[in-house]
């Protein structure tokens, strides 16, 4: 009985995201697109779009989080052949995230006061970015000349971890600022290190709630197609197209958006 009101309960599901299935999948291009140029995977802006067009939380969770991996994979992977991955600067973040997003995922807060507060800090960030000129240069920061501590990147990664743990999210929200703000990375540089950081941080997020994955809807391929496609683009524009200044406007609107669908949409 009940393997029949989950069946039935995802065969509704499936009827919604088939009726809006190009809406949502030129709705999800478009996140990727913009969340990838600055070294993001877009988790807040696929579940934003699935949230407008009433997809149920168990779908959206867990599709979201697989588009996120999708993306950041290819991001790391063309951030990485172009030598914007900075392992020394990366490792140390991720290995204090990984099991902080753990404990982060088990610690209830109280929704909506705490969606507020980091929807605030999410927006005040993109106001920073908006007025701050002061990020290292890009030569600078691939050559290794800016020095990252490693008591600091551990803290930093640790608590970038929590907030990713208890937001559902890959952490390159909170992660690309922080690195602009210390002074760690040049703004191209803060791409390649913001999309690993966010595979290793998505993949034990889904490992951690594996059984979420018997709720991903079978239209999947064309969302995952337009999250890739998105992705192709949007990494273009951090690899080649974009200036750093661009690219640091652009992280100013995406975290704009992930403030939004905190304060608003959520």
């Amino acid at each position: 009985l009940f393997d029949d009101h989950f069946r039935s309960q995802n065969h509704a599901q499936s009827d919604r995201l088939l009726e809006h299935l190009w809406l949502l999948a030129a709705l999800i291009f478009v996140a990727a697109t913009i969340y990838s140029s600055v070294g993001h995977a877009g988790a807040s802006g696929y579940i934003a779009v699935m949230a407008l067009l009433g997809v149920a939380p168990a779908v959206m969770k867990p599709t979201a989080l697989l588009l996120n991996i999708l993306v950041a994979s290819l991001g790391t992977i063309r951030l990485w052949r172009v030598g914007l991955v900075n392992v020394r600067v990366l490792t140390p973040l991720a290995l204090a995230s990984v099991p902080m997003a753990f404990i982060g995922g088990a610690i209830q807060l109280p929704g909506h006061w705490y969606k507020i507060l980091v929807g605030l800090v999410l927006a005040f960030a993109a106001v920073r970015l908006l007025l701050d000129r002061g990020s290292p240069s890009d030569t600078d920061s691939e050559a290794g000349a800016v020095k990252v501590p490693l008591a600091a990147a551990l803290a930093s990664g640790g608590s970038v971890g929590l907030l990713s743990g208890l937001t559902g999210t890959g952490g390159g929200i909170f992660l690309s600022p922080m690195l602009i703000f210390f002074r760690w990375t040049s703004m191209r540089g803060s791409a390649g290190i913001t999309a690993p950081f966010i595979l290793v941080n998505s993949i034990a997020g889904l490992a951690g709630n594996f059984a979420a994955v018997r709720s991903l809807p079978p239209e999947l391929p064309y969302l995952a197609g337009a999250a890739l496609a998105g992705g192709v683009l949007g990494t273009q524009f951090a690899i080649r197209w974009f200036d750093p200044k661009a690219l640091q406007r652009m992280l100013a609107v995406v975290l704009a958006i992930a403030s939004a669908k905190f304060l608003i949409i959520t």
